[in-house]
This record gives structure tokens, sequence and C-alpha cells, in this order.
């Protein structure tokens, strides 16, 4: 009888651990028809390139990718991934709350020629299956099988993983959602849409939202837009009707209406008032 035993001291733990969540798996291969469009979430990604090759664009970086590469992308970080079809990309992608990678300017970490990539594989698999069939316990197991990623990704020497507390992470979404509206405050966003970027529930965005800068979303979205309709209404001619138009405001009224209540004077008479009294 031949018996071998390990014994297992206790260790420090694994930074992030304790703090991650897996928010969702999901598994892509590259097409004609791939809408490039970058993107951003408020939560890390965990990119697993299982064949073929491609790229990721990072603002102005574009980082190139292959079979076995690992890129761990942190929240907050505009990213879309390309490829071709003669080597389509083929990539599993978690999506993780509560963790970020020590990155330079870019906000990512690359590991090419992953060393754990057989058991990456394995447990990628396994995950997949158990999102995909829906029985009992599967987030439990899902989360299980996160940990053990995370734990060959930490093994790699320059891996370093840190975890984001509860209320970092509240303020990261609320900045996320910030810079959002800073963006697209011309455009006409709705609180689905802003939650749905942050990955939250509007009902949390709102409370979070409103504890973080003491405005709720859809307020902060219009005074930008009474900011911005401020040096219109002082340095342009365009008409009334046209800055309303222009900053997203459904109607002239509405666009008049909230520049009164946050103003206390019509966009008219502001406007006379810092060209002198002068009508446009």
């Amino acid at each position: 009888m031949s018996t071998q035993q390990y014994i297992l001291s206790a260790e420090e733990p694994v930074p992030g651990l304790d703090s991650a969540r897996l928010l969702y798996v999901t598994r892509a291969q590259y097409s004609p028809e791939w809408n490039s469009a970058a993107h951003i979430h408020a939560c890390a990604e965990v990119f697993f390139i299982t064949g073929g090759s491609g790229s990721l664009q990072l603002q102005q970086q574009t980082v190139p990718l292959t079979d076995g590469d690992l890129i761990v992308v942190n929240a907050g970080v505009p990213h879309t991934e390309r490829s071709q079809s003669a080597d389509p990309m083929q990539y599993v992608v978690l999506g993780v709350e509560g963790l970020e990678v020590l990155a330079g300017p870019g906000g990512y970490m690359l590991l090419h020629g992953f060393t754990g990539q057989r058991q990456t594989a394995m447990c990628l698999e396994l995950l997949i299956q158990e999102a995909a069939a829906g029985q009992d316990g599967r987030t439990a197991l899902c989360q299980s099988l996160l940990r053990i990623l995370l734990i060959l990704m930490s093994r790699q020497r320059q891996s370093v993983l840190f975890p984001v507390d509860p209320e970092q992470k509240s303020s990261r979404e609320c900045a996320l959602v910030r810079r959002y509206i800073d963006n697209h405050f011309k455009e006409s966003l709705t609180l689905d849409q802003l939650s749905a970027i942050a990955h939250i529930s509007k009902y949390y965005l709102s409370h979070a939202f409103q504890r973080e800068y003491g405005v709720s979303p859809i307020r902060y979205m219009t005074q930008r837009r009474i900011q911005e309709s401020r040096f219109l209404l002082a340095e342009t001619d365009h008409s009334l009707s046209q800055i309303a138009q222009m900053l997203g405001f459904s109607s002239l009224s509405y666009f008049s209406q909230c520049f009164r209540r946050m103003e206390g004077v019509s966009p008219k008479e502001y406007r006379q008032r810092r060209r002198g009294g002068k009508s446009s």
C-alpha cells in the first residue's frame, strides 16, 4: 500500500476573495456584425481568451490578445473588443464586483501565457454550465469557482488584486454615472438607462447619488444643461427654442420652467441682463 499525505498549514488570505462577487459570465466569439462601440462597466471585467486572436481597445491604447491571454479591466475604464473574421477571437468574460487590479494608466492588467490555463479552462467550463443550468445552489457554486480563478490569478507574480469596500464601490458607481452625465447631458437620458450603465437598480442609484452629491441623477443632469444654457444665452445668438432643443429639453416651456426654478429669472431675462438690457 502506498500513501501520500499533504499537510496544509495556515497562510495569509488572498486579497479580494471575500469582497469579490460574480455578477455575470459571458461566452462570446467575434462575428462581422459585432458592435465595437466603447463602453464602460461599474464592475471589473476579467477576459479569458480561449481561441483566435484580436485586441481590446482601451481609451487610446490597443492591446493585442491571443489564445491563452488573460486581461482584467478595472471598473469605469472605456473599452471594446475587436477581431477579424479570418481568426475570430473567442473568450469568456466575468463581471466581478468589489475587485480591482493594480493597473497602469490604461486601467488594465494583462497576463500573457497565463500559467493556470488548464485549471482555468476547467473552472470556466463548469462555471458556464452551472450558470446556464439554473439549478439550486448555482450562485454559491459559481462564487466558489470565482474564488478558485482569483487564486490562480494571484499566483502570477505580476498580478496584484485588491478588494474594493462597499462604500468605495458606491462612490465609484456614482462617479461613473456622474461622468457619463457630464459627457452625455444633451441626450435624452432616463434613470433606467443610467442605472443600467452602473449595473445597479435605479432605486439604489437614486439613493446613493443623492447621498454622494446632494442631488438626484436627473436633477444633476438638469443642472448641467442649465449651466450650459447660461453660456449659450450669453455668448451665442441661438434662439431659446434652439437652445432648448440642443440641450435635450422636451420643449421650450420645460426649459424655461427649469431655468427659472434654478436661476430665479427666465432665459430671456437672463440673456437681456447679460447683454446690458438689450433684447436679442
